[in-house]
């Protein structure tokens, strides 16, 4: 009489994936990331999203910036002017700002131009 054959629990480590899941997505402890700040921003730069954990809890992302952010200082700090309410952003979409209607043609502006420079 033969036993059935029992099955190991490590039977199936071999059908596990010996990489990450996540491509192009790290974590780092704060305690790492304060020592090798640079090293997590220029992954981010180009492209690779950083989870910063503190105690093994996901805290913060730091990843690139959006395809629509400018990379000029001073549209950021517009934006923080903005998210603290010293600025509230103008209504209305982006591109050319309305066309305004003539107060008056061009020939009686000059007109009354000339009559108060002569007085």
């Amino acid at each position: 009489m033969t036993l059935p054959h029992k099955r190991r629990q490590d039977d199936n480590l071999d059908k596990v994936a010996s990489g990450r899941y996540l491509i192009g997505m790290r974590a780092v402890g704060l305690k790492i990331l304060k020592n090798k700040l640079s090293e997590y921003v220029r992954l981010a730069a180009e492209g690779e999203t950083v989870l910063v954990t503190d105690r093994d809890r996901v805290v913060a992302e730091l990843g690139p910036p959006q395809p629509d952010r400018s990379p000029v200082l001073a549209d950021a700090l517009l934006a923080e002017a903005v998210r603290e309410g010293w600025l509230r952003p103008a209504i209305g979409g982006r591109g050319q700002p309305p066309r305004g209607t003539p107060v008056a043609p061009l020939a009686e502006l000059l007109r009354e131009l000339a009559e108060d420079r002569s007085r």
